[in-house]
């Protein structure tokens, strides 16, 4: 998304984030095979460093987007009842399967993780076009 953003200049208008619903990799960079898939696309991941969803998240964010239907319900179980955040499904914005989950690309080697950036350049288009529409 953050390229998307880059190269319709628009990142100024959006902030992004990624954390997990439980504590196991925090402070830790992404995986490496993440690193090298996503900088072939023109993407820079290295920066990165694992951190644990916080209630303040739902507030500050107007999406908070689960990769799977596990994550799904520990985001739902944590978001406060007046939170501002819509929680849903990342892929929910997926033309090809709105209905469907991203898959862990851990044990999937490299084909894993471009299996996986195809699933969310695809996505990403489409949540943005829901966003500029609000």
């Amino acid at each position: 998304m953050t390229k998307l953003l880059l190269e319709r200049n628009l990142t100024a208008a959006f902030e992004l984030d990624s954390a997990g619903t439980h504590a196991y990799h925090v402070g830790q960079p992404p995986d490496a095979r993440a690193v090298a898939a996503a900088r072939l696309r023109g993407v820079e991941l290295a920066h990165l460093r694992a951190r644990q969803i916080n209630v303040d998240d739902f507030y500050r964010f107007d999406h908070v987007l689960a990769m799977d239907e596990d994550n799904l319900q520990s985001l739902n179980a944590l978001k406060p009842a007046d939170a501002t955040a819509q929680v849903s499904l990342l892929l929910r914005y997926s033309k090809t399967n709105p209905h469907g989950t991203v898959p862990d690309p851990y044990y999937g080697g490299a084909v894993g993780f471009e299996r996986v950036l195809d699933m969310l350049e695809e996505v990403s288009e489409e949540l943005l076009a829901a966003c500029l529409d609000r």
